[in-house]
């Protein structure tokens, strides 16, 4: 088989290269019959046509190539990147100022309680520790929060301009540095 397939190679490269139209896509396609020949050479039976086995192992690999190649688009420059990108249409930014602005209108006790068990992950009983107070009057000050923070959200109260009252991302892990 070995000195079958060096024979082949003039009539390899000549096959790619009507293929390809480009004398380095040609070798590169007869370089890669090369290598995936020899890997399967297991599944050449003696006795048959090599010719015709490369050629057609050399044809699939230059189909398989424009396909995937149908499929990709050259951008060197990110133009064509830069237009599928879309920015996002949820709300999400938005919603979470909302929250920051509507969470500054909860008195600080409650905020705090709300921060250590929602935000920072603590448990009652690790949160009434941080804050001095009994576990129940944690859970009661969670619980008015969340009630609140329901009442705020859903509208029933007006958020105050971002400006003025806003919690900041500091404020929130200050409250989770606490845990560790």
């Amino acid at each position: 088989m070995k000195s079958g397939l060096v024979e082949a190679l003039p009539m390899l490269r000549a096959f790619a290269r009507s293929l390809a139209g480009n004398r380095d896509r040609a070798d590169d396609l007869v370089q890669e019959t090369v290598m995936r020949a020899l890997a399967n050479r297991d599944k050449f039976q003696e006795g048959t046509n090599l010719h015709a086995w490369l050629v057609t192992i050399l044809r699939n690999q230059f189909y398989s190539e424009v396909r995937k190649r149908r499929r990709e688009v050259e951008d060197a420059d990110g133009l064509h990147a830069g237009r599928l990108s879309d920015i996002a249409a949820q709300p999400g930014h938005l919603e979470l100022d909302d929250f920051l602005r509507a969470m500054r209108l909860l008195p600080d006790e409650q905020r705090e309680a709300l921060i250590l068990i929602g935000a920072s992950g603590f448990s009652y009983e690790e949160a009434a520790e941080i804050c001095g107070v009994r576990v129940g009057t944690v859970k009661s000050r969670v619980s008015r929060a969340r009630a609140r923070l329901e009442e705020i959200m859903q509208g029933g109260v007006e958020l105050p301009d971002s400006s003025t009252a806003k919690i900041s991302a500091e404020e929130i892990a200050a409250a989770m540095r606490l845990r560790a």
